[in-house]
């Protein structure tokens, strides 16, 4: 249910419908316009420069902040820029507790952005408790940033658990919800202090726009959220804050399709002879799956999966006719990556061999496209 206290689907699917008054229009408009006239000496019509706020942002904002039930929620050019953002509310010298198998790029960001800032990450597997337990011992950590689950390897952290131990030592609770987004997954309410998107993905879902979010939990980093939303003028534009808010009505019937497709072709992949491994949280015995049964709603529609020998990878991304081989995830295509040479190129190799992000991995994003023509591109290929 949405902060609402309508149905997520319900207010979901009614995104921006009752915005414009004057026309009645069920779409709210796209309010192409980078400032709005006074009406007079120091009065407002609530919009004064689209940096700050534009009416097309504001729609948006206002649902993605009732769909993870947060106090406000902030629309940005791309999910690194949300994570950008996010990361300012750290000072010189403050270190943060982090995922070791994150997305690529936000390990870029760490690495080559805040690092030389002085801004430090602690990588841990934060699958692990005892792991995050002993890292948040550091009396510098203020802040512990989660990717669950992990891209690519589908790993699980138990966000409550993490959650409390960080409420402990009063560091800031962060979680990048990308792969399940508030349909399958709502980390606020299990304690987390701000919620990061990629709306690139889910959220918007055809792949035709690149987008970011962040959602608050109160209106103190709210506050602060907005104050760097503004100074640092990464925001979304009001053409791509419409089509996002366009994508998210039908988020959950995409992500329940997307889910069941994935579900099957997990499970076929787990029989086949040629593939060793299949990372995916719905399998029966994938290690964070009695996590996701117990506080979430479903598994998703991420697969990782490994081949048996490495020289079979070029064959299969060149021969693909269903999948397309490409870098993103969440539309309504499905689509197949090389993590290692892509998504996860800037880890150090060892660090990726260790990880398990080797030359036999091969990532699928699984859209809405009949299941059995899915297998069938896959089958003819191994």
């Amino acid at each position: 249910m949405s902060r609402d206290g309508k149905k997520l689907a319900t207010t979901l699917a009614q995104a921006g419908s009752r915005r414009d008054a004057r026309t009645g229009a069920v779409s709210v408009p796209i309010h192409q316009t980078a400032c709005f006239n006074h009406p007079a000496l120091g009065q407002s019509t609530g919009f004064d420069y689209s940096r700050t706020s534009n009416p097309t942002r504001l729609a948006l904002e206002e649902t993605l902040a009732l769909a993870d039930g947060g106090c406000r929620a902030f629309a940005f050019a791309s999910g690194l820029a949300a994570i950008d953002s996010t990361l300012r509310l750290f000072r010189t010298g403050d270190r943060l507790v982090v995922t070791e198998d994150l997305y690529g790029g936000t390990f870029r960001l760490f690495d080559k952005i805040f690092g030389p800032l002085g801004i430090e990450a602690i990588y841990v597997d934060t699958t692990h408790l005892e792991s995050v337990r002993q890292a948040l011992k550091d009396p510098r950590v203020r802040g512990v940033f989660i990717e669950t689950p992990t891209n690519p390897l589908l790993r699980i952290a138990d966000i409550r658990a993490i959650a409390t131990l960080a409420r402990e030592h009063q560091a800031l609770m962060i979680v990048d919800n990308t792969f399940l987004t508030p349909v399958l997954q709502r980390p606020l309410e299990q304690g987390a202090d701000l919620v990061v998107y990629s709306a690139s993905k889910y959220l918007a879902g055809h792949n035709d726009v690149v987008a970011g979010a962040v959602v608050a939990s109160t209106p103190e980093l709210a506050d602060r959220m907005a104050f760097c939303q503004n100074a640092i003028g990464a925001i979304l534009g009001p053409q791509d804050s419409w089509l996002t808010l366009r994508g998210m009505k039908t988020l959950p019937l995409r992500l329940a399709r997307q889910q069941e497709n994935a579900t099957r072709l997990a499970a076929w992949l787990s029989r086949h002879p040629r593939v060793p491994a299949v990372h995916y949280p719905g399998l029966p015995d994938h290690p964070g799956r009695s996590i996701l049964d117990r506080e979430h709603a479903g598994y998703g529609a991420m697969i990782a999966f490994e081949v048996d020998d490495p020289a079979r990878v070029p064959h299969i991304l060149a021969g693909v006719k269903t999948f397309l081989f490409a870098e993103s995830l969440g539309g309504v295509e499905s689509l197949i990556t090389y993590p290692a040479v892509q998504t996860h190129a800037d880890l150090d190799p060892a660090v990726r061999e260790r990880l398990g992000i080797h030359n036999r991995l091969l990532r699928l994003s699984v859209g809405i496209e009949d299941v059995e023509d899915l297998m069938a591109d896959l089958e003819a290929l191994l």
